[in-house]
């Protein structure tokens, strides 16, 4: 998430303070990824470092509002109409605690996948659940009602991507004998520099 480019699209709607950005922030996102305080300020103070928001006028409350440059308009419009870069390899934990798991001696990896579906099966449950409780029963939802539900529906379908994920890794290790995965330990040292590259997937 890039909390940057989020703060200046909400400021190019206008000069706004800390307290009220994040307010902003929360209402149109469904309050589904909290800023910190003062991580919006730190982040402002970055931005107008870069020439992208100025500091502005402080109210009888004592609050600054910072307002958007050109550059700043510019970078927050050419965000929004770019597509999202998705990086390559990953580091998220559970495929590198199931890959790990796979290859060590002793560990019951097939214990470990059923344990965390079973979780991920309670998380996918107890999103659907606020879903449900947050959907208007009008069916018209506001803005705001709006923008919570497209990121509700987002995490549902990672969630139900992470069942199926889980149940294509068990169907896998049922394909290899749970020895045959494991690794010993290289008892030739490492060569200096980089690893070399895992073999790229067709």
């Amino acid at each position: 998430m890039s909390v940057r480019q989020s703060l200046l699209a909400i400021l190019d709607q206008g000069a706004c303070y800390g307290y009220q950005l994040r307010a902003e922030f929360d209402r149109r996102t469904g309050g589904t990824s909290p800023l910190n305080v003062g991580q919006i300020y730190n982040t402002l103070e970055r931005l107008e470092r870069d020439g992208l928001v100025t500091k502005g006028d402080t109210d009888a409350h004592g609050h600054v509002f910072y307002a958007i440059t050109d550059a700043g308009r510019t970078e927050a419009r050419d965000w929004l109409a770019a597509p999202v870069a998705r990086a390559t390899g990953t580091r998220d934990e559970l495929p590198i605690k199931l890959a790990l798991a796979a290859t060590l001696p002793g560990v019951d990896v097939t214990a470990i996948v059923q344990t965390q579906r079973r979780a991920s099966l309670a998380h996918l449950q107890e999103l659907r659940r606020a879903q449900r409780s947050g959907e208007r029963s009008d069916g018209d939802p506001s803005g705001a009602e709006l923008a919570w539900l497209l990121v509700a529906d987002a995490l549902i379908f990672q969630a139900e991507a992470e069942v199926r994920w889980l149940d294509h890794v068990e169907g896998r290790l049922t394909q290899h004998p749970p020895r045959a995965l494991e690794l010993a330990l290289e008892t030739e040292p490492p060569r200096r520099g980089r690893p070399p590259k895992a073999t790229a997937i067709a």
